[in-house]
Formats: structure tokens, sequence, C-alpha cells
């Protein structure tokens, strides 16, 4: 379990394909990293293999690399990281699973005042998760829905600091991004399924 707080950007120094899917290696700010431990890259939860002082290892078995783009990350890519929620810390953001619902790509970006406005373009089925002033992760980061603008379409406004602080504010038009939609709404979706004929 993540809030979509990012606590740093790493820098992915190598990828490789092993027996235990694809390989990355990512250079961060941590130390303290343990085997076994989960952290979100770019929102997908993912095992920590192995690690060292500034770098970890992940891998991504198929069905990661179905649901997400990081079958063409390559090294070079920053990536937005946070470790896993641990009980007592604080929740800034919103209860983020790291199970990445769909890729979604830029459709627009432009400045509006002291905000910068993205509208993304979401995968069929996304849309129907989205709540105008929900929350949603984007490559992992915690973010308002701002509009909901045209069918198939959300927008986020970016704040100065999640510019600074994260990926977000290098986003392009027709550049891809992990969506999670908020887990209570896709809870209140299935229910409703199941409970109308």
């Amino acid at each position: 379990m993540f809030t979509g707080l990012i606590d740093d950007v790493g820098t992915i120094t190598s990828v490789a394909e092993t027996p235990a899917g694809r390989e990355l290696r990512i250079a961060c700010r941590y130390d303290d990293l343990q085997p076994g431990e989960s952290i979100a890259v770019n929102g997908a939860c993912l095992t920590v293999l192995q690690h060292g002082p500034g770098w970890f290892t992940v891998a991504a078995i198929a069905t990661t690399l179905e649901r997400t783009s990081l079958g063409d990350w390559s090294v070079g890519r920053r990536v937005n990281l946070e470790r896993a929620l641990r009980v007592g810390d604080r929740l800034g953001g919103h209860f983020v699973q790291g199970h990445v619902d769909g890729v979604g790509e830029v459709h627009a970006v432009r400045q509006v005042g002291d905000a910068r406005l993205v509208d993304l373009a979401l995968p069929a089925g996304l849309a129907d998760l989205m709540v105008q002033h929900g929350s949603v992760a984007v490559d992992g980061v915690s973010l308002t829905v701002n509009q909901l603008p045209a069918p198939g379409i959300l927008q986020v406004s970016l704040i100065d600091y999640t510019m600074r602080h994260t990926t977000l504010g290098t986003l392009v038009a027709g550049d891809q991004v992990h969506v999670e939609a908020d887990m209570l709404g896709k809870y209140v979706q299935r229910l409703l399924k199941e409970s109308i004929p």
C-alpha cells in the first residue's frame, strides 16, 4: 500500500531480460532497502531483488509488462519512486495499491496561470471510474481529478511542487503514463455490477 507521495526520482541504469523477468537496475537515494520490500516504480508495485547504497533491482513479469509500459523503458529513463506505507506514517495523498489499471496517453499539456493542465486519454472502461475532484494516481503520483472534459479524457492540474519533485513536469503530448483509479471507485463499481441483474 502506498500514498502517491513520491519520495525520490530514480534513474534506470541497466535493463536485462532474466529468468525473473525484465530486470531493471535503478539508481536512487535509498541506502536501507531490504530484499523482498515493495516499492512503487511509476506507480507499479514491484519487489526489490537486490540492493546496495544508492541502487536496487526489480523485475517485471509478463503480467506486469502487459498492464504497464515497463516493456518500453530503457536506460536513462527517470522514474517516480515511493516506498511502501508503514503503520503510523502520515497519509497525505490517498490509498494507492500500486496496481496499474491501464496506460493512458497524454493528449494535451497547457499552462493556465500557476497550474499546468494535463489531459490524458484513458483506455476503454477506465474513465467510468473517474469522478471530478476524486483521486487518481498518475505514474504513482496522487492527484485530484480536475475535470472530465470529454468522453475518455481525464484532466489533472499540476502544481509547481509536483512538477519539480516528480517526473510529471516533463510530460508532453504522446507520452504514456500509468493510471490507477481510486480503490473505492473500483469496489463500488464491482458491487453495483453484482447487484444489478
